[in-house]
């Protein structure tokens, strides 16, 4: 798959290592992300990967290293600066308030935003991109299946108008057909000139629709290049594809 992709990255991580007390989650972790492009990160349970979104998305402290965004240094920005720069993750749970309705989650997606009219644009047109949501809008959000909280979180995300999506296991604990389904979101998502930084338990789907790829391995990237090489790589299908 080609991008057509040049110039600058969009995001830079350079060196990065991770502490939780004495574990080391990560170390010397250095990546990019292109815009246009969807990267995927690959890798084991506990191998980092959500770890690396969520220092990408400032929840986390960093230990060492450096993580640019844009050419700027964002090191010690705050998570709502990270979002107002054009960061917005998808977290891993999908993390929905429950006993808010739909339009209520949308919303909260434009916390940093003021502009009335154009957030008010912006709920039609997730409405427009996920007519099951649209017919849900007035039921909380609590209610809703697996695969619909799924699309609420990331047309929440949406609402932030981010230059780069992270996406964090969408694809966990929903049935194959659902699965399917939230693909073909992240590829129209794609086409639509979105960024995307995924993390994906399921590697053969992600290096599907991803155009570079890099692999996770108890905290250190082990291999990296074009997505469609790493699906024909030896060590990766013995690893992760089966």
């Amino acid at each position: 798959m080609s991008t057509g992709v040049s110039g600058a990255p969009l995001l830079t991580v350079e060196d990065l290592s991770i502490r939780y007390g004495r574990v080391q989650a990560l170390e010397h972790v250095s990546l990019e992300v292109r815009a246009g492009e969807v990267v995927t990160l690959i890798g084991a349970n506990g191998a980092g990967k959500s770890t690396t979104l969520r220092s990408i998305s400032r929840i986390v402290p960093i230990h060492r290293g450096r993580i640019a965004f844009d050419a700027r240094d964002i090191s010690g920005a705050r998570p709502s600066d990270v979002v107002r720069m054009g960061i917005a993750q998808v977290p891993e749970g999908r993390r929905m308030l429950a006993r808010q309705s739909v339009l209520d989650n949308l919303l909260l997606g434009a916390y940093t935003r003021s502009d009335a009219a154009e957030i008010e644009a912006d709920v039609q047109r997730q409405f427009t991109r996920f007519p099951r949501l649209a017919e849900r809008r007035r039921q909380m959000a609590g209610t809703l299946s697996g695969g619909e909280q799924q699309m609420l979180a990331i047309a929440r995300a949406l609402m932030s108008r981010p230059r780069l999506l992270l996406l964090d296991e969408p694809s966990l604990g929903l049935a194959p057909l659902i699965v399917r389904g939230i693909f073909e979101i992240i590829r129209d998502l794609h086409a639509a000139g979105v960024t995307v930084l995924l993390v994906e338990q399921n590697a053969s789907l992600a290096l599907q629709i991803a155009d570079r790829a890099y692999v996770l391995e108890a905290g250190r990237l082990t291999i990296a290049g074009p997505a469609a090489d790493l699906l024909t790589d030896e060590r990766v299908r013995r690893a992760y594809l089966g």
